[in-house]
């Protein structure tokens, strides 16, 4: 039964991102980039290493995308503390595209769910939040 629970997981995932990257080809980005500029659009300027572990993908990875999206136009980066510091916010230009992106994406999402009730996506996202969260009991015998 687990093996076929992450086998669906990862076949509505890779489903999922082909979906967005189909609705994100109109405005030349990928979803790798569109997880860059939500972020950025949820918390404000960040810094490259706090995009990467918020993300959960290794820095070269993000390094790469944001040099993309930074050629592209929809990102600054600026010096941080350091000169190692580099610190990322989204441009006039990609203030002023996301919400026609957001829109667009969530028509995408809406379809992909529209045969579950309010209910069952409600359900579901309770579900997919629990998976990978340890108990603090977990926690201590990890930590003993």
């Amino acid at each position: 039964m687990k093996n076929l629970l992450f086998h669906e997981i990862h076949q509505k995932s890779r489903l999922s991102i082909k979906e967005v990257n189909e609705t994100l080809k109109e405005f030349k980005l990928y979803s790798s980039q569109w997880s860059i500029l939500f972020c950025l659009k949820q918390f404000g300027s960040m810094t490259q290493k706090e995009i990467w572990q918020y993300l959960n993908v290794e820095a070269p990875t993000v390094t790469r995308t944001i040099v993309r999206l930074e050629e592209s136009g929809w990102i600054l980066r600026r010096e941080g503390k350091d000169k190692r510091e580099r610190i990322v916010q989204l441009s006039l230009f990609a203030e002023q595209k996301i919400p026609e992106i957001e829109n667009r994406i969530l028509q995408t999402e809406e379809r992909l769910v529209s045969h579950l009730s309010d209910k069952e996506q409600n359900q579901l996202l309770a579900l997919l939040k629990k998976i990978g969260r340890m108990s603090s009991e977990e926690k201590d015998i990890g930590n003993g």
